[in-house]
Protein backbone atom coordinates (compact mmCIF):
# COMPACT_ATOMS: atom_id res chain seq x y z
CA UNK A 1 0.00 0.00 0.00
CA UNK A 2 1.15 3.46 -0.73
CA UNK A 3 1.07 6.53 1.96
CA UNK A 4 -0.78 8.10 -0.52
CA UNK A 5 -3.73 5.45 -0.25
CA UNK A 6 -3.52 5.93 3.34
CA UNK A 7 -4.11 9.74 3.28
CA UNK A 8 -7.01 8.47 0.95
CA UNK A 9 -8.26 6.06 3.38
CA UNK A 10 -7.84 8.88 6.23
CA UNK A 11 -9.94 11.24 4.13
CA UNK A 12 -13.12 9.04 4.57
CA UNK A 13 -13.07 8.13 8.22
CA UNK A 14 -14.64 11.24 9.87
CA UNK A 15 -17.79 10.23 7.99
CA UNK A 16 -18.03 7.04 9.33
CA UNK A 17 -16.71 7.25 13.01
CA UNK A 18 -19.46 5.91 15.30
CA UNK A 19 -22.04 4.70 11.63
CA UNK A 20 -23.43 1.71 11.53
CA UNK A 21 -22.76 -0.67 8.52
CA UNK A 22 -24.84 -4.17 8.18
CA UNK A 23 -22.72 -6.37 6.26
CA UNK A 24 -24.56 -9.29 4.44
CA UNK A 25 -22.72 -12.91 3.63
CA UNK A 26 -23.89 -14.68 1.12
CA UNK A 27 -23.32 -18.72 2.34
CA UNK A 28 -21.06 -19.24 -0.84
CA UNK A 29 -18.71 -16.43 0.38
CA UNK A 30 -18.33 -17.94 3.61
CA UNK A 31 -16.82 -20.98 1.68
CA UNK A 32 -14.74 -19.36 -0.27
CA UNK A 33 -10.84 -19.34 -0.07
CA UNK A 34 -10.93 -15.42 0.41
CA UNK A 35 -13.34 -15.47 3.37
CA UNK A 36 -10.53 -15.07 6.19
CA UNK A 37 -9.55 -12.00 4.05
CA UNK A 38 -13.31 -10.65 4.56
CA UNK A 39 -13.13 -11.07 8.35
CA UNK A 40 -9.27 -9.38 7.99
CA UNK A 41 -11.27 -6.33 6.48
CA UNK A 42 -13.88 -6.57 9.37
CA UNK A 43 -10.95 -5.57 11.88
CA UNK A 44 -10.11 -2.88 9.73
CA UNK A 45 -13.57 -1.42 9.90
CA UNK A 46 -13.88 -2.04 13.39
CA UNK A 47 -10.65 -0.32 14.15
CA UNK A 48 -11.86 2.39 12.81
CA UNK A 49 -14.87 2.61 15.12
CA UNK A 50 -17.53 1.48 12.78
CA UNK A 51 -20.37 -0.63 14.14
CA UNK A 52 -20.65 -3.33 12.18
CA UNK A 53 -23.77 -6.45 11.92
CA UNK A 54 -23.29 -9.11 10.45
CA UNK A 55 -26.14 -11.70 8.86
CA UNK A 56 -25.18 -14.54 6.96
CA UNK A 57 -27.27 -16.41 4.46
CA UNK A 58 -26.64 -20.91 4.32
CA UNK A 59 -28.53 -21.84 0.47
CA UNK A 60 -25.18 -22.81 -0.25
CA UNK A 61 -24.58 -24.89 2.46
CA UNK A 62 -28.05 -26.29 2.47
CA UNK A 63 -28.13 -27.21 -0.84
CA UNK A 64 -25.00 -29.36 -0.12
CA UNK A 65 -26.55 -30.85 3.02
CA UNK A 66 -29.79 -31.54 0.86
CA UNK A 67 -27.46 -33.70 -2.03
CA UNK A 68 -25.32 -35.68 0.93
CA UNK A 69 -28.50 -36.47 2.70
CA UNK A 70 -30.81 -36.90 -0.28
CA UNK A 71 -33.01 -35.00 0.71
CA UNK A 72 -35.47 -33.44 -1.49
CA UNK A 73 -35.93 -29.33 -0.58
CA UNK A 74 -38.21 -27.02 -2.49
CA UNK A 75 -35.59 -23.96 -2.20
CA UNK A 76 -32.52 -23.21 -0.79
CA UNK A 77 -33.51 -19.21 -0.10
CA UNK A 78 -35.79 -18.80 2.40
CA UNK A 79 -38.77 -17.90 0.19
CA UNK A 80 -40.57 -20.99 -0.70
CA UNK A 81 -41.92 -23.82 1.40
CA UNK A 82 -40.16 -25.24 4.21
CA UNK A 83 -41.20 -28.61 5.74
CA UNK A 84 -39.73 -30.19 8.77
CA UNK A 85 -36.87 -31.82 6.82
CA UNK A 86 -36.12 -28.84 5.53
CA UNK A 87 -36.08 -26.53 8.72
CA UNK A 88 -33.61 -29.54 10.51
CA UNK A 89 -31.36 -29.37 7.68
CA UNK A 90 -31.63 -25.22 7.31
CA UNK A 91 -30.93 -25.46 11.18
CA UNK A 92 -27.60 -27.79 10.84
CA UNK A 93 -26.41 -25.19 7.84
CA UNK A 94 -27.15 -22.16 10.16
CA UNK A 95 -25.12 -23.40 13.01
CA UNK A 96 -22.13 -24.71 11.29
CA UNK A 97 -21.76 -21.27 9.71
CA UNK A 98 -22.51 -18.96 12.34
CA UNK A 99 -19.67 -21.03 14.13
CA UNK A 100 -17.45 -20.61 11.13
CA UNK A 101 -18.42 -16.58 11.54
CA UNK A 102 -17.56 -16.42 15.18
CA UNK A 103 -13.96 -18.56 14.65
CA UNK A 104 -13.06 -16.05 11.86
CA UNK A 105 -14.09 -12.73 14.21
CA UNK A 106 -12.47 -14.42 16.99
CA UNK A 107 -9.43 -15.14 15.22
CA UNK A 108 -9.03 -11.23 14.42
CA UNK A 109 -9.68 -10.78 18.00
CA UNK A 110 -13.22 -9.30 17.51
CA UNK A 111 -15.35 -9.82 19.85
CA UNK A 112 -19.10 -10.97 18.75
CA UNK A 113 -22.34 -13.31 19.57
CA UNK A 114 -24.76 -15.16 18.26
CA UNK A 115 -27.91 -13.07 18.46
CA UNK A 116 -31.84 -13.71 18.47
CA UNK A 117 -33.00 -10.36 17.75
CA UNK A 118 -35.24 -11.54 14.68
CA UNK A 119 -38.28 -11.72 15.66
CA UNK A 120 -40.23 -13.28 13.10
CA UNK A 121 -43.73 -15.18 11.88
CA UNK A 122 -45.08 -17.64 9.42
CA UNK A 123 -45.17 -16.33 6.23
CA UNK A 124 -48.47 -17.94 6.15
CA UNK A 125 -50.53 -19.33 3.07
CA UNK A 126 -50.03 -17.90 -0.57
CA UNK A 127 -51.64 -18.87 -3.21
CA UNK A 128 -53.56 -21.59 -1.43
CA UNK A 129 -50.31 -23.14 -0.80
CA UNK A 130 -48.83 -22.70 2.80
CA UNK A 131 -45.30 -22.14 3.53
CA UNK A 132 -45.11 -23.99 7.00
CA UNK A 133 -41.84 -23.05 8.62
CA UNK A 134 -41.03 -20.17 6.18
CA UNK A 135 -41.09 -17.22 8.18
CA UNK A 136 -40.85 -13.05 7.78
CA UNK A 137 -39.37 -10.40 9.81
CA UNK A 138 -42.13 -9.24 12.09
CA UNK A 139 -39.50 -6.87 13.77
CA UNK A 140 -35.85 -6.57 15.37
CA UNK A 141 -34.90 -6.32 18.73
CA UNK A 142 -32.70 -2.93 18.44
CA UNK A 143 -32.31 -2.18 21.78
CA UNK A 144 -30.59 -5.63 22.19
CA UNK A 145 -28.55 -5.35 19.24
CA UNK A 146 -27.46 -1.55 20.17
CA UNK A 147 -26.59 -2.61 23.66
CA UNK A 148 -23.98 -5.03 21.95
CA UNK A 149 -22.44 -2.24 19.44
CA UNK A 150 -21.93 0.16 22.30
CA UNK A 151 -19.93 -2.59 23.96
CA UNK A 152 -17.73 -2.94 20.80
CA UNK A 153 -19.74 -6.22 20.16
CA UNK A 154 -20.78 -7.59 16.57
CA UNK A 155 -23.90 -9.19 16.30
CA UNK A 156 -24.18 -12.36 13.84
CA UNK A 157 -27.51 -12.99 12.77
CA UNK A 158 -28.36 -16.34 10.71
CA UNK A 159 -31.22 -16.49 8.12
CA UNK A 160 -34.11 -17.66 11.42
CA UNK A 161 -36.24 -15.88 13.32
CA UNK A 162 -38.02 -16.88 16.28
CA UNK A 163 -41.34 -16.21 17.60
CA UNK A 164 -42.54 -15.71 20.72
CA UNK A 165 -43.75 -19.50 21.58
CA UNK A 166 -39.77 -20.04 20.47
CA UNK A 167 -40.88 -21.82 17.51
CA UNK A 168 -38.10 -21.04 14.81
CA UNK A 169 -38.68 -20.41 11.19
CA UNK A 170 -36.33 -20.02 7.90
CA UNK A 171 -36.28 -16.37 6.47
CA UNK A 172 -34.30 -15.23 3.27
CA UNK A 173 -31.27 -13.88 4.45
CA UNK A 174 -31.40 -10.72 1.75
CA UNK A 175 -34.83 -10.03 3.62
CA UNK A 176 -33.22 -9.85 7.65
CA UNK A 177 -30.34 -7.68 6.57
CA UNK A 178 -33.01 -5.36 4.78
CA UNK A 179 -34.77 -5.27 8.05
CA UNK A 180 -32.50 -4.81 10.52
CA UNK A 181 -30.69 -2.14 8.27
CA UNK A 182 -33.84 -0.06 8.32
CA UNK A 183 -34.27 -0.69 12.16
CA UNK A 184 -30.53 0.11 12.71
CA UNK A 185 -30.70 3.22 10.62
CA UNK A 186 -27.32 1.70 9.25
CA UNK A 187 -25.46 3.83 6.71
CA UNK A 188 -24.63 1.15 4.42
CA UNK A 189 -25.82 -1.87 3.77
CA UNK A 190 -23.24 -3.81 1.81
CA UNK A 191 -23.54 -7.60 0.08
CA UNK A 192 -20.72 -9.63 -0.43
CA UNK A 193 -22.19 -12.36 -3.18
CA UNK A 194 -20.54 -14.33 -5.31
CA UNK A 195 -21.20 -12.19 -8.44
CA UNK A 196 -19.65 -9.29 -9.91
CA UNK A 197 -22.41 -5.61 -10.02
CA UNK A 198 -25.57 -5.33 -11.81
CA UNK A 199 -25.07 -4.93 -15.64
CA UNK A 200 -27.66 -3.50 -18.34
CA UNK A 201 -26.27 -4.51 -21.70
CA UNK A 202 -23.37 -6.26 -20.43
CA UNK A 203 -21.81 -3.42 -18.91
CA UNK A 204 -21.57 -3.13 -15.33
CA UNK A 205 -22.94 -0.13 -13.09
CA UNK A 206 -21.10 0.91 -10.37
CA UNK A 207 -23.13 3.48 -9.15
CA UNK A 208 -26.92 4.69 -9.93
CA UNK A 209 -29.40 6.70 -7.82
CA UNK A 210 -32.68 5.08 -6.21
CA UNK A 211 -34.41 6.82 -9.24
CA UNK A 212 -32.83 5.72 -11.48
CA UNK A 213 -32.40 1.81 -10.38
CA UNK A 214 -36.66 1.47 -10.02
CA UNK A 215 -36.34 2.91 -13.48
CA UNK A 216 -34.26 -0.04 -14.53
CA UNK A 217 -36.25 -2.51 -12.84
CA UNK A 218 -39.39 -1.36 -14.53
CA UNK A 219 -37.97 -1.34 -17.65
CA UNK A 220 -34.94 -3.65 -17.75
CA UNK A 221 -35.45 -6.54 -15.41
CA UNK A 222 -35.05 -9.48 -17.32
CA UNK A 223 -31.13 -7.59 -17.84
CA UNK A 224 -30.56 -8.05 -14.17
CA UNK A 225 -29.10 -11.40 -13.23
CA UNK A 226 -31.81 -13.66 -11.46
CA UNK A 227 -29.07 -14.08 -8.36
CA UNK A 228 -28.96 -10.48 -7.85
CA UNK A 229 -32.65 -9.88 -8.31
CA UNK A 230 -33.33 -10.21 -4.21
CA UNK A 231 -30.97 -7.92 -3.54
CA UNK A 232 -31.48 -5.21 -6.05
CA UNK A 233 -34.92 -5.23 -4.88
CA UNK A 234 -34.27 -5.21 -1.26
CA UNK A 235 -30.98 -2.41 -1.72
CA UNK A 236 -34.43 -0.37 -3.52
CA UNK A 237 -36.30 -0.10 -0.51
CA UNK A 238 -33.99 0.12 1.85
CA UNK A 239 -32.61 3.24 0.00
CA UNK A 240 -36.31 4.28 0.34
CA UNK A 241 -36.63 3.56 3.57
CA UNK A 242 -33.80 5.76 5.16
CA UNK A 243 -30.16 3.75 4.67
CA UNK A 244 -28.04 6.07 2.42
CA UNK A 245 -26.23 3.60 0.39
CA UNK A 246 -26.48 0.10 -0.37
CA UNK A 247 -23.34 -1.74 -2.18
CA UNK A 248 -23.05 -5.20 -4.08
CA UNK A 249 -19.64 -6.57 -4.00
CA UNK A 250 -18.16 -9.62 -5.06
CA UNK A 251 -16.80 -11.54 -2.12
CA UNK A 252 -14.07 -13.52 -4.06
CA UNK A 253 -12.37 -10.31 -4.74
CA UNK A 254 -9.51 -9.69 -2.41
CA UNK A 255 -9.94 -5.86 -0.84
CA UNK A 256 -13.08 -5.83 -2.47
CA UNK A 257 -14.84 -4.68 0.97
CA UNK A 258 -12.05 -1.65 1.63
CA UNK A 259 -11.46 -0.31 -2.20
CA UNK A 260 -16.18 -0.04 -2.46
CA UNK A 261 -15.76 1.72 1.27
CA UNK A 262 -12.40 4.01 1.14
CA UNK A 263 -12.44 4.88 -2.18
CA UNK A 264 -14.30 7.42 -4.92
CA UNK A 265 -14.44 4.88 -7.92
CA UNK A 266 -15.12 1.50 -5.75
CA UNK A 267 -15.53 -1.75 -7.12
CA UNK A 268 -18.93 -2.93 -6.91
CA UNK A 269 -22.20 -1.86 -7.66
CA UNK A 270 -23.34 0.89 -5.50
CA UNK A 271 -27.53 2.71 -5.11
CA UNK A 272 -27.77 5.55 -3.21
CA UNK A 273 -30.72 7.51 -1.68
CA UNK A 274 -30.76 11.10 -2.94
CA UNK A 275 -29.63 12.55 0.86
CA UNK A 276 -29.69 16.26 -0.71
CA UNK A 277 -33.34 15.89 -1.24
CA UNK A 278 -33.68 18.59 1.20
CA UNK A 279 -31.35 20.77 -0.75
CA UNK A 280 -31.86 23.67 -3.22
CA UNK A 281 -30.17 26.48 -4.81
CA UNK A 282 -31.30 29.60 -2.79
CA UNK A 283 -33.68 32.14 -4.08
CA UNK A 284 -34.51 35.94 -3.79
CA UNK A 285 -37.27 35.48 -1.33
CA UNK A 286 -34.78 33.07 1.08
CA UNK A 287 -32.43 36.16 1.91
CA UNK A 288 -34.69 37.08 5.19
CA UNK A 289 -34.68 33.26 5.95
CA UNK A 290 -30.76 33.09 5.75
CA UNK A 291 -30.40 36.17 7.39
CA UNK A 292 -32.34 35.12 10.32
CA UNK A 293 -30.70 32.14 10.31
CA UNK A 294 -27.02 33.08 10.73
CA UNK A 295 -28.02 35.79 13.20
CA UNK A 296 -26.89 33.57 16.09
CA UNK A 297 -23.97 32.66 14.42
CA UNK A 298 -22.91 36.42 13.58
CA UNK A 299 -23.81 37.25 17.22
CA UNK A 300 -21.23 34.94 18.68
CA UNK A 301 -18.28 35.68 16.18
CA UNK A 302 -18.89 32.26 14.21
CA UNK A 303 -19.85 33.54 11.08
CA UNK A 304 -18.86 37.26 9.32
CA UNK A 305 -21.56 39.32 9.23
CA UNK A 306 -23.50 39.69 5.82
CA UNK A 307 -25.61 42.27 4.77
CA UNK A 308 -28.41 42.15 2.58
CA UNK A 309 -27.16 43.18 -0.29
CA UNK A 310 -23.77 40.81 0.50
CA UNK A 311 -26.22 37.67 -0.26
CA UNK A 312 -28.32 39.15 -2.80
CA UNK A 313 -24.80 39.62 -4.98
CA UNK A 314 -24.12 36.11 -4.30
CA UNK A 315 -26.87 34.57 -4.42
CA UNK A 316 -26.24 31.86 -6.62
CA UNK A 317 -23.78 30.90 -4.40
CA UNK A 318 -25.81 29.79 -1.44
CA UNK A 319 -27.75 26.53 -0.69
CA UNK A 320 -30.65 26.37 1.58
CA UNK A 321 -31.80 22.92 3.57
CA UNK A 322 -35.87 22.38 3.76
CA UNK A 323 -38.32 20.57 5.63
CA UNK A 324 -41.55 20.79 5.35
CA UNK A 325 -41.03 23.87 3.20
CA UNK A 326 -39.21 25.84 6.47
CA UNK A 327 -35.41 26.73 5.83
CA UNK A 328 -33.36 25.19 8.81
CA UNK A 329 -30.18 25.03 7.14
CA UNK A 330 -27.68 26.85 4.86
CA UNK A 331 -24.37 26.78 2.69
CA UNK A 332 -22.45 28.90 0.72
CA UNK A 333 -19.81 27.92 -1.90
CA UNK A 334 -17.54 30.58 -3.17
CA UNK A 335 -15.42 29.48 -6.49
CA UNK A 336 -12.38 31.37 -6.73
CA UNK A 337 -11.05 33.48 -9.44
CA UNK A 338 -8.13 30.33 -10.36
CA UNK A 339 -11.18 27.99 -10.59
CA UNK A 340 -9.14 25.38 -9.04
CA UNK A 341 -10.45 26.32 -5.72
CA UNK A 342 -13.41 27.05 -3.52
CA UNK A 343 -14.41 28.50 -0.49
CA UNK A 344 -16.99 27.15 2.05
CA UNK A 345 -18.45 29.65 4.03
CA UNK A 346 -21.56 30.25 5.58
CA UNK A 347 -22.95 26.82 6.94
CA UNK A 348 -25.76 26.97 9.46
CA UNK A 349 -28.53 25.17 10.84
CA UNK A 350 -30.92 26.44 13.22
CA UNK A 351 -30.58 25.40 17.08
CA UNK A 352 -34.07 23.62 17.00
CA UNK A 353 -32.74 21.08 14.04
CA UNK A 354 -29.23 20.42 15.63
CA UNK A 355 -27.69 16.65 15.90
CA UNK A 356 -29.60 15.89 13.00
CA UNK A 357 -26.94 15.75 10.70
CA UNK A 358 -28.39 18.38 8.52
CA UNK A 359 -25.14 20.16 8.91
CA UNK A 360 -22.49 16.87 7.74
CA UNK A 361 -24.94 17.12 4.58
CA UNK A 362 -24.68 20.80 3.97
CA UNK A 363 -20.71 20.21 3.62
CA UNK A 364 -21.17 17.00 1.74
CA UNK A 365 -23.49 18.60 -0.84
CA UNK A 366 -21.36 21.60 -1.21
CA UNK A 367 -18.02 18.99 -1.82
CA UNK A 368 -19.98 17.65 -4.40
CA UNK A 369 -21.21 20.88 -6.18
CA UNK A 370 -17.63 21.63 -5.86
CA UNK A 371 -16.21 18.70 -7.78
CA UNK A 372 -18.81 19.09 -10.87
CA UNK A 373 -17.38 22.59 -11.39
CA UNK A 374 -14.12 20.38 -11.14
CA UNK A 375 -12.63 22.11 -7.72
CA UNK A 376 -9.56 20.03 -6.78
CA UNK A 377 -9.21 22.39 -3.16
CA UNK A 378 -11.68 23.38 -0.85
CA UNK A 379 -10.71 25.86 1.90
CA UNK A 380 -13.01 27.38 5.33
CA UNK A 381 -12.38 30.34 7.69
CA UNK A 382 -13.58 29.04 10.86
CA UNK A 383 -12.99 30.80 14.40
CA UNK A 384 -15.37 28.57 16.60
CA UNK A 385 -16.55 25.57 15.02
CA UNK A 386 -12.37 24.05 13.42
CA UNK A 387 -13.04 21.53 15.64
CA UNK A 388 -16.09 20.20 14.05
CA UNK A 389 -15.17 20.48 10.46
CA UNK A 390 -11.81 18.44 11.27
CA UNK A 391 -13.74 15.69 12.75
CA UNK A 392 -16.42 15.57 10.71
CA UNK A 393 -15.60 16.98 7.54
CA UNK A 394 -11.87 15.66 6.99
CA UNK A 395 -10.39 19.04 6.60
CA UNK A 396 -6.81 19.45 8.09
CA UNK A 397 -5.24 22.78 9.74
CA UNK A 398 -3.27 24.86 6.90
CA UNK A 399 -2.03 28.35 7.11
CA UNK A 400 -3.33 31.82 5.51
CA UNK A 401 -0.54 31.07 3.36
CA UNK A 402 -2.74 28.61 1.64
CA UNK A 403 -5.47 30.79 0.74
CA UNK A 404 -5.60 32.48 -3.10
CA UNK A 405 -4.34 36.00 -3.40
CA UNK A 406 -7.51 37.53 -3.46
CA UNK A 407 -8.86 35.93 -0.30
CA UNK A 408 -5.53 36.59 1.65
CA UNK A 409 -6.03 39.91 1.32
CA UNK A 410 -10.07 40.01 2.59
CA UNK A 411 -8.53 37.79 5.44
CA UNK A 412 -6.02 40.28 6.76
CA UNK A 413 -8.47 42.67 6.66
CA UNK A 414 -10.46 41.31 8.75
CA UNK A 415 -8.50 40.46 11.84
CA UNK A 416 -10.38 37.92 12.91
CA UNK A 417 -7.70 35.67 12.99
CA UNK A 418 -9.71 32.27 11.38
CA UNK A 419 -8.05 29.08 11.40
CA UNK A 420 -7.74 28.25 8.00
CA UNK A 421 -8.93 24.29 6.83
CA UNK A 422 -7.77 22.57 3.57
CA UNK A 423 -9.62 19.59 2.13
CA UNK A 424 -8.25 18.27 -1.23
CA UNK A 425 -11.26 16.79 -3.65
CA UNK A 426 -8.75 15.61 -6.07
Amino acid sequence: MKVSDLRGILTYIPGFREKTFVIALDGAIIADDNFPNIMLDLAVLRSLSIRLVLVHGAAFQLEQLARESRIPISNADGTGITDEETLKLALTAANRITHEVLEGLASNDLRACYTNAVIAHPYGIVGGVDRLFTGRVERVDTEFLNQLLDKGVIPVIAPLGFDGDGRTFRVNSDGVALEVAEALKASKLIFLTSSSGYGKAGAEISQMSVDEAEELLKKHKSSIDEHLLSKFEHSIRACRNGVSRVHLLDGRVDEALLSEIFSNEGIGSMIYANDYQAVRRAMKKDVRSIRNLTRESVEQEELVKRSRQDIVSNLSDFYVFEIDNNIVGCVALHVQPDGQTAELACLSVSSAHENMGIGQKLMLFAENAAKEKNVKTIFLLSTRAFNYFQQKGGYKEGSPDDLPPARREKYDASGRNSKVLIKSLG
